[in-house]
């Protein structure tokens, strides 16, 4: 695995699915920043809304961007799901692709108590474009859409 594969992982399971706690002076007016650092490598996942929203994630190898992923995510059956119970899934599903696999893209399937948790993409880590969905008996009620790779000057 490359080493920025590698630290791709382990910002994204530090951060979001980790519970890091938000920035308390967002990157952006209106952001919910989150963000991690280990040696010359840092993240900051920045997005904007809540049961409709909209991000990127970014990472710096000494201080230079190196890779980057923008998404989009809504709810689409309120119905069914909520926000809270999205994110329960989504952490779950993603804390144990991260560990369990070793791995951030998709060709994954995962359940949980709130609904089942579909990733499907293509490319690699280098250059990638994918869906996330969650389905609830059956009907998709969730949808996320996200593409990125590399970033080279």
């Amino acid at each position: 695995m490359d080493e920025l594969e590698a630290v791709i992982i382990e910002a994204k399971r530090a951060a979001y699915v980790g519970g890091a706690a938000q920035a308390t002076t967002p990157s952006r007016m209106g952001a919910h920043d989150v963000s991690w650092k280990r040696g010359e490598w840092s993240y900051l996942d920045s997005y904007f809304g809540g049961t409709d929203f909209s991000g990127q994630e970014v990472v710096w190898r000494r201080g230079e961007p190196v890779w980057a992923m923008s998404y989009f995510g809504y709810i689409i059956h309120d119905d069914r799901i909520d926000a809270s119970r999205a994110g329960a899934v989504i952490k779950h599903a993603l804390g144990k692709l991260y560990a369990e696999e070793g791995r951030f893209l998709g060709g994954y399937r995962c359940a949980h108590d709130h609904g089942v948790y579909v990733d499907e993409n293509d490319g690699d880590f280098s250059r990638f474009t994918g869906r996330e969905r969650i389905e609830v008996g059956g009907v998709e009620a969730y949808n996320l859409v996200y593409h990125g790779g590399l970033i080279r000057p």
